[in-house]
């Protein structure tokens, strides 16, 4: 695949849905539904297992579901409609008092236009920012009404990594100060170390470690080659959401951080106006690796209004017992998210983002590997699957659940992840992500061989997908987990199941037309399904659990179990 495709795929993928949810879906316009266009024809479903995946695929991505955002009708419509499939399965509810709902409290925020302001004052002169086409005020989770006027510095890539030698805090004061800081992480850095640092949750937390009080994202132009700054200007009104703790506050919001704000890069030379080096140069030593930060003259102002309301969605939680009362305290965990993206501004007269690649196709998979399962012996450990809430907000249904697991959970031993499977064209393989750092490798290796399917490396390294779904909730309480993505290896040398996940990156990803006409291969659907539900039974009948690889990445940061 070449760099222009790549470029499309993965980095736009990922950088809308750190867009998606860090900021905003519009405010709900009516409802507004026309006929989708499909890529091409789509082909029927043979086997019963391909049927079953079609009609709950057919199901979750109906219009009446209107786009299964969080906390809406039509994400609780979904829900329901998992919990009774789950029944019919005969799996056992395993949520809050007996039922298949895991209760996961949030906090959504709003952001206003009224008030919002970033302003800068330095050498005489006096700059105010435009609201949406050069800069947005981050929703502020811990106050309806800010503002904070500071002296700034850059602090590069606001990243300290002493064990790679590197930190771009030495010698800077923050204290007291406004941290105007870039994305991402060196490039020198492995994918996984740099997935890591490039993580806005690490970033903030080393700022209020250094005493800010306030911080300015600025994008650079690598930033803007996947996700343009006029999309997510366009999305400000969406909703953010952050887990609501038992205050009733935010979690993981940084409060001490008083502002954050985002600018665009070709408006990045008011920031650093009038100071010791260009917008340009600093884009120019962030790709060389020499990016230093400096103390701004001047002083910077945030301020903005946020509209915060306590809200309440749902997990989908269901059990199959484990067979073996010696192991049956262990489990392996499976999940996919039900939500998606709701409704925004029409494309060609329909509102409504059904997902149904994103991801109703995973859901789907997820309750055919249960099936699988609970038509045989039960694996002697337990087996949960959860449906999960809030992953388009930024994992946090995932994250509820693996920091406040429910009871049937026991100890969790290992992650199946099912995201957003683009099965658009046969293929004979598929793309394990993350399997490399554990020994869930050797398991993989083994149902693979079993099934019958091919492995092929991720496409993708340098992009670290293992950290940027429901999983890396689990990973971060440290226990081990796989991704499968759909395969890369053409099954009939005229379908090119790259190039398909490339037009859907490209026409259909968070958009209307990702309905459930598209062409899925539902032969490779059942296939997946069915390579799953073998991981887990190997997971659940081993003698030992799945261990992370000595002196791994995660598996050393997330040791102590905690996030």
């Amino acid at each position: 695949m070449t760099s222009p495709v790549r470029a499309i795929t993965f980095a736009s993928l990922l950088a809308l849905a750190a867009c998606q949810r860090e900021a905003p879906a519009p405010a709900k316009p009516a409802l507004q539904v026309s006929a989708p266009t499909p890529i091409e024809e789509a082909p029927q479903p043979k086997t019963e297992a391909e049927r079953r995946i079609a009609e709950d695929v057919k199901q979750l991505a109906d219009d009446r579901m209107e786009g299964r955002e969080t906390g809406t009708r039509g994400y609780d419509l979904a829900a329901e409609y998992v919990a009774k499939r789950f029944r019919e399965i005969g799996l056992v509810p395993a949520g809050d008092d007996g039922s298949y709902f895991q209760a996961v409290p949030l906090l959504e925020a709003r952001v206003e236009q009224a008030g919002a302001e970033l302003r800068v004052t330095r050498n005489g002169r006096d700059i105010a920012l435009r609201f949406q086409d050069q800069f947005l005020p981050a929703a502020n989770f811990n106050a309806p009404e800010h503002r904070v006027e500071a002296a700034a510095v850059f602090v590069g890539q606001g990243v300290h990594a002493p064990t790679l030698g590197h930190d771009d805090f030495a010698g800077l004061d923050l204290k007291g100060k406004i941290a105007v800081v870039f994305g991402g992480a060196p490039a020198r850095f492995d994918n996984d170390r740099r997935a890591f640092h490039s993580s806005s949750r690490e970033k903030l937390r080393a700022l209020v470690a250094r005493g800010a009080v306030g911080a300015v994202f600025v994008n650079t132009p690598e930033d803007e080659a996947g996700s343009p700054w006029a999309q997510r200007a366009a999305d400000w009104r969406a909703s953010s959401m952050r887990l609501r703790g038992s205050d009733g506050k935010g979690l993981w919001t940084f409060p001490e951080l008083r502002g954050i704000a985002y600018v665009s890069a070709a408006s990045a030379d008011l920031v650093f106006a009038d100071g010791p080096r260009t917008a340009a140069q600093l884009f120019d030593a962030a790709r060389a690796g020499t990016l230093k930060g400096f103390a701004l003259p001047g002083t910077l102002t945030l301020a903005g209004r946020t509209t915060l309301k306590p809200i309440e969605s749902r997990n989908v939680v269901a059990a199959l017992p484990g067979g073996d009362p010696a192991l049956a305290g262990e489990s392996t965990v499976f999940t996919a998210h039900l939500d998606h993206v709701g409704i925004g501004p029409a494309v060609e007269g329909d509102t409504i983002r059904n997902g149904a690649l994103d991801n109703a196709l995973g859901v789907a998979i997820m309750l055919e590997a249960a099936r699988a399962l609970k038509t045989g012996p039960a694996p002697k450990r337990g087996t949960l699957f959860i449906a999960t809430t809030a992953e388009e907000k930024g994992l946090l249904g995932a994250e509820w659940f693996a920091t406040h697991p429910v009871a049937a959970a026991g100890t969790m031993v290992a992650n199946i992840n099912i995201d957003m499977p683009v099965l658009l064209a046969p293929s004979r393989d598929v793309v394990p992500v993350g399997v490399e750092h554990s020994s869930l490798k050797q398991v993989l290796d083994t149902a693979a061989k079993e099934i019958g399917v091919e492995q092929s490396p991720d496409p993708f390294p340098e992009e670290v997908v293992f950290v940027r779904s429901d999983q890396y909730a689990f990973i971060r309480t440290g226990v081990p987990a796989v991704y499968l993505m759909g395969g890369m290896v053409s099954a009939d040398g005229e379908r090119d199941p790259g190039r398909a996940l490339q037009n859907f990156l490209r026409r259909h990803y968070h958009q209307p037309s990702d309905e459930a006409t598209l062409p899925i291969v539902w032969s490779d659907a059942a296939r997946l399904a069915a390579l799953n539900a073998r991981i887990a039974r190997i997971v659940g009948d081993a003698k030992t659990r799945p261990t992370w690889n000595a002196g791994n990445f995660f598996g050393e940061t997330f040791a102590a179990g905690k996030p």
